[in-house]
């Protein structure tokens, strides 16, 4: 268990942003970074995306579909990869798993192992190592953008899309982009991971209700 504690977000310290405004400053925002890296921490275990094909497959129970709409976007990850090596930009993710996988985690495994594969930098670690911050609550989803703007990415229960904080204090910047960097050091590169623990799995459930 890493025994680095997370730093607190007090929301009434941010500004908060709508779905809409987050997507368009979070854009921006990462767009203007050179010769940096930003750091992402992934905690929930259930998402509702909006706009992925491949997600909208997993969601009908479709598994053959979601992977092979998954295989189609190869030409648009290598591009994307080929602009972040244009301007020295790293984006590191760390997404924190328990056992058993939920259907959703064991789909956007599939996913983030072809994202590792075009140069995406991804990291595993177990829920376990996390317990020491999550005596009262689980950790939030945050995103640390070239060490200058933090995002607490917010959800409602069912895990959609509901906005964000914005949080722009330097010093709390730089605490949560030590704690996203510690937990991605003692982390599992996602390739290996995926290799172990989910590459055997037979095609995921759809649970009552969600997925």
């Amino acid at each position: 268990m890493l025994d680095l504690l997370a730093p607190a977000l007090v929301p009434e310290q941010g500004e908060r942003l709508t779905r809409t405004a987050y997507k368009q400053d979070f854009r921006e925002r990462e767009d203007a970074v050179r010769n940096g890296s930003s750091w992402k921490l992934e905690r929930r275990q259930h998402f509702e995306e909006q706009g992925s094909p491949s997600r909208d497959a997993l969601r009908r129970g479709d598994w053959d579909e979601a992977l092979r709409l998954l295989a189609d976007r190869r030409d648009t990850l290598a591009a994307a990869a080929q602009e972040d090596a244009r301007r020295g930009y790293a984006f590191h993710r760390v997404r924190v798993v328990e056992q058993p996988l939920t259907p959703y985690v064991q789909w956007e495994l599939h996913s983030q192992r072809q994202r590792a594969q075009y140069g995406q930098r991804i990291r595993i670690v177990p829920a376990e190592q996390v317990a020491a911050s999550e005596s009262t609550h689980p950790l939030p989803e945050v995103v640390v953008l070239g060490g200058h703007t933090l995002f607490q990415v917010l959800y409602t229960e069912t895990g959609a899309a509901n906005g964000a904080i914005r949080y722009t204090d330097r010093d709390l910047v730089t605490r949560w982009e030590n704690y996203i960097k510690a937990l991605y050091a003692v982390g599992e590169d996602v390739i290996s991971y995926f290799d172990r623990e989910v590459a055997h799995l037979d095609p995921p459930t759809p649970r009552a209700g969600r997925e």
